[in-house]
């Protein structure tokens, strides 16, 4: 047998008991009592006692019996069971009665008596049960030929009783009363009428409760056999209680009192077969159905049995026996002119719905296959020769397991098996796929629905390829890069795994290379989104090239890299690390080479490469987590390097992650304080601003500096830190702008400067009004709030962040440019925004006095300043030829310790009532080689030569001594104490100054040495 043959071989399931203990009760009881008869019980009154109310009670059992299930059940059957019991309810009150005469009153049965009419009673809701249990016709030819099967045997029984009995019973009787002889023919007659039922409907029952249902059935007709042989008068002459013939009528009861507990126990086994209910195999030969056929035909040659029984032995026709027959001969004849109609009806509907059947499955795309037991087709619909390109006629004899792909054939038995296993009932039809050969020799992805069909299968078959190949598309998508066609990070993430579960002893040395590219935003602010995507794809490209066969690489996403590499089965783990960094190298200078985008454009990138190794027990997350951390402790050292990944990284990050917690917590929980630092004026030295700076003073008492804070609150990469950083923002403006209020109700009218990230002034949440309505809440002038620009990175939109400064340059607001060292954006940020002061960045002040090129530079920013009309402040002037060289170049304010350090508000109160600080000044004369364009609110001054008089604007300079709108006010350096300080000639050497001021300086500690703006 082939292997398909074999898998369409049913599996045998083992069977159970069919409970066989309570029959061989039933009989043992049965046996007993007819045993009893025979021997006549050993006496006459207890033969008359087991005649009577032994039947009675017996017929008692089987009312009671019946009763209970039909309470109990429910559905159509019910009505027939509860009949049931009224039937044996009459035979028990008959025999009871009967018992009541001969044993209790010692005198015979009259004839009639009341026994009689229960015993008539008995019949009819028999009759009328059994109708109820048979299956009901669905037209009304069906219920004729019913009536006409049951006339025809009724019928045939009564010509074949009365030329046997009932004609001589008839004139026995006829000697006594009419009642007498109508009584003597009612039971037989009902007999025949309940045994007609039986026969016609033996073969039309329905299907529910068949073991039942058939008891019944064998209980009735054993009590008709036993009243047609009481009929016979031979029998009835010499009948006493008690005989064997009780015994009959006693079995008839028992049977019908079993009947339902078998349909109680069929109940309980129907759901326990159900589930191991093998397959139906072939079908066998439909013997009920035959007999139901022959029934009619069987009856008429009964019919005609008795009417020759009657002319051989010379008796005459009797007129009874004439008269049933012609209506048995006419009954048939009906019937099988009804039949013959139907018939041709039937073959007519037969044909259109085969018809209708072969039309579908000819014009049907779906492929309809039918194999046998053995595994061979035995029949292919037309449809092969367009889904498989093979004729029907081709395929039909072939085996199936020839046609299946070999790799699919195991799945496809082991399938079908475990379906031929399952129960019918809970799964009808499986699904199988499999790859089936076509006539072109290609293999096609099949997807089969599969029925059972007598032992074998019916596949209805459909071509699935296309969807499978969307499907395989599908999947490819979703694990790789639309642009680059690399592994994304999902499936990267999936293979690191596979490669860290699946490590041998060989596999040492796996590791993680995470790769950035530098300059890749530049190139697409540049050269537009295009070029960055070739630029991508070309990176991707050489990426592949360079790792070794076996090796992954993939794009985690931007311009975020990664690759997979496996181990090589080196034991020295200094000679795996060297092989690993030197692939590292040589892929980081393959990525930094030019990159042609077109004809026309060559673009340059480098490339930052982190490097992480599996260790034993690691996670594939936290692999590449740390991979992540080299990568970008190489940006931060440099960028274009490669950096391997070290434990003190990770803990860097747990103490950022630390720091940036308690961060969060300080801003919920008012640990923040706000320091300012005097602006000194270098022609003057007079204090013409304050700048704000927050600090943190944590719960131990630490002083955090920003340098500290605000690389912690931007030292993640999500939403919520850069929520905090804005908080954080919008909290220094706030307490800027109120203490500044105080102190100008308290005479000290000096502007604030607050830093503020571009990002913020373009942001939603604080338009140009929320500042508007700040100042208006506390009452400043807006000419007091100087807001230094910081971040002008290529991030922020100049097109908004100029409207957003035009709105506050309107309102009298001054901007002053901060981080102006940090790159290219400064320049576009002069050029295109409207700046009043440009900052100097700490980095350009700290080597002024020493590195002369240093010294240029920041002469030709500051010149540019001037030339632009812009004032400047040098934050960082921490010594005294650092303020001297920024004085020779032009620069007209300082910030830094060689004034005052960052003040609290006591000590900041203090030294504005002071009003000045010494500024150290060369011996050369101060030469400006032009004069300076100052804003002063819609007119210009100039800043003269030496010895010429020099107008700056009211806003900054002169603000000690008027508003932003020209007003006077009293400030402490002009008559604070009633006259004017004198003006005070610079010292050798500040440092007095410097002193005393760092001295009013909180104590500071910070972990980072380099003060870093905040951002």
């Amino acid at each position: 047998m082939s292997a398909t043959g074999a898998m369409l071989t049913r599996p045998v399931m083992p069977g159970g008991g069919t409970g066989l203990l309570p029959q061989f009760l039933l009989a043992v009881v049965c046996g007993g009592y007819a045993a009893g008869a025979l021997l006549g019980w050993g006496s006459g009154t207890l033969a008359l006692v087991m005649g009577d109310f032994g039947l009675s009670a017996a017929a008692l059992a089987a009312a009671v019996s019946c009763l209970w299930y039909g309470r109990r059940c429910s559905g159509p059957v019910r009505p027939a069971w509860l009949l049931f019991a009224v039937s044996s309810a009459m035979a028990a009150l008959g025999n009871g009665v009967w018992g009541w005469y001969e044993v209790v009153l010692h005198r015979p049965v009259p004839s009639p008596s009341p026994a009689d009419f229960c015993f008539l009673l008995f019949a009819p809701p028999a009759i009328v049960g059994l109708l109820v249990l048979a299956k009901r016709p669905v037209t009304r030819a069906g219920w004729l030929c019913l009536a006409l099967d049951a006339s025809l045997i009724a019928g045939s029984l009564v010509t074949l009783a009365w030329s046997l009995a009932l004609a001589h019973t008839a004139r026995f009787g006829a000697g006594g009363s009419v009642a007498r002889a109508a009584l003597t023919l009612a039971y037989p007659l009902l007999d025949i009428v309940l045994v007609s039922m039986v026969l016609a409907l033996h073969y039309r029952r329905s299907s529910g409760h068949r073991a039942a249902i058939n008891t019944a059935i064998a209980a009735y007709a054993l009590t008709v056999l036993c009243d047609a042989l009481f009929t016979s008068p031979l029998l009835r002459e010499h009948y006493r209680s008690g005989q064997i013939l009780d015994a009959g009528w006693f079995a008839g009861s028992l049977l019908l009192a079993y009947a339902p507990w078998v349909a109680r126990r069929e109940d309980a086994a129907e759901a326990r077969a159900a589930a191991r209910r093998p397959a139906p195999g072939p079908a066998s030969p439909p013997v009920a159905g035959w007999l139901a056929a022959l029934a009619p035909y069987l009856a008429a040659a009964v019919c005609t049995l008795g009417i020759l029984y009657n002319v051989t032995h010379g008796r005459p026709v009797d007129g009874v026996v004439l008269f049933t027959a012609c209506a048995v001969v006419l009954a048939l004849v009906v019937r099988q002119a009804i039949m013959l109609l139907d018939n041709i009806s039937l073959t007519h509907e037969l044909a259109q719905k085969e018809n209708h059947f072969r039309s579908l499955v000819q014009s049907s795309s779906d492929v309809i296959m039918i194999a046998a037991p053995n595994g061979a087709l035995r029949y292919v619909s037309p449809a092969a020769a367009g889904v498989y390109g093979r004729d029907a006629d081709e395929l039909t004899g072939s085996e199936l397991s020839s046609l299946i792909h070999p790799d699919d054939l195991g799945a496809v038995v082991h399938e079908v098996r475990r379906f031929l296993a399952a129960s019918p009932a809970e799964e009808p039809t499986t699904r199988i796929e499999c790859r089936f050969r076509s006539g072109s020799g290609d293999w096609l992805n099949v997807e089969s629905t599969v029925s059972r069909h007598h032992g074998g299968l019916i596949f209805n078959s459909r071509d699935v390829t296309e969807r499978v190949r969307l499907q395989a598309q599908l999947q490819h998508n979703a694990e790789h890069d639309a642009l680059t066609d690399l592994p994304n990070r999902a499936l990267f993430t999936r293979r690191v795994a596979q490669a860290l579960t699946g490590r041998r002893h060989t596999d040492a040395g796996t590791a993680v290379l995470f790769i950035d590219l530098d300059g890749f935003k530049a190139v697409n602010d540049t050269n537009g989104h295009h070029a960055g995507d070739e630029l991508l794809i070309q990176v991707a490209r050489r990426l592949q090239e360079s790792v070794r066969a076996g090796d992954s690489a993939a794009r985690l996403g931007g311009d975020e890299f990664a690759a997979l590499i496996l181990g090589d089965g080196r034991t020295d783990p200094a000679a795996r690390e060297r092989g690993i960094l030197e692939l590292a190298e040589r892929l980081r200078v393959r990525l930094s080479q030019p990159y042609r985008i077109d004809p026309e454009t060559e673009v340059r990138v480098a490339a930052s490469i982190g490097v992480a190794f599996a260790e034993p027990g690691i996670s594939p997350s936290n692999l590449m987590r740390n991979a992540d951390l080299a990568m970008y402790r190489a940006k931060n050292r440099g960028k274009n390097r490669v950096e391997l990944y070290a434990q003190h990284l990770q803990a860097e990050v747990t103490r950022r992650a630390e720091l940036a917690t308690r961060l969060r917590a300080a801003l919920d929980d008012g640990e923040f304080v706000l320091l300012h630092q005097p602006v000194v004026e270098l022609a003057t030295g007079r204090v013409t601003a304050v700048a704000a700076q927050p600090r943190w003073r944590s719960a131990q008492g630490i002083l955090f500096t920003p340098a500290e804070f605000l690389r912690a609150a931007d030292s993640g990469r999500g939403g919520a830190d850069a929520a905090r950083t804005a908080e954080l923002s919008r909290w220094t403006l706030e307490a800027a702008v109120e203490q500044a209020a105080r102190r100008r109700e308290d005479g000290f009218a000096l502007p604030v400067c607050v830093r503020l990230p571009a990002g913020r002034l373009v942001d939603r949440t604080m338009p140009p009004r929320a500042v508007e309505a700040l100042l208006a809440r506390h009452g400043l002038p807006a000419g007091s709030l100087i807001l230094e620009l910081t971040d002008s990175g290529p991030r922020v939109p100049l097109d908004e962040l100029e409207d957003g400064l035009g709105a506050l340059r309107r309102m009298g607001v001054r901007v002053a440019l901060d981080g102006f060292g940090l790159g290219y954006a400064a320049i576009r940020a002069m050029r295109r925004l409207p700046i009043d002061v440009l900052k100097v960045e700490r980095e350009l002040v700290e080597g002024v006095a020493e590195s002369p090129r240093l010294h240029k530079i920041t002469s030709g920013l500051l010149g540019i300043a001037s030339d632009l009309g812009m004032q400047s402040i040098a934050e960082g002037a921490d010594l005294p030829e650092q303020v001297t060289a920024l004085l020779d170049m032009g620069c007209t304010h300082a910030q830094g310790m060689a004034f005052s350090g960052p003040l609290d508000e006591p000590r900041l109160r203090r030294a504005l009532a002071r009003g000045s600080y010494p500024v150290p000044r060369s011996e050369a004369p101060l030469l400006v080689a032009a004069a300076l364009p100052v804003r002063h609110l819609g007119h210009v001054g100039h800043v003269g030569h030496a010895g010429h008089t020099v107008s700056h604007g009211p806003w900054l300079t002169d603000l000690a001594g008027q508003t932003a709108h020209g007003h006077h006010v009293h400030h402490p350096a002009h008559g604070l104490h009633g006259s004017h300080l004198p003006h005070q000639t610079p010292a050798p050497h500040p440092a007095p100054a410097a002193h005393a001021a760092s001295s009013a300086v909180p104590s500071i500690r910070s972990n980072t040495e380099t003060a870093v703006p905040p951002a």
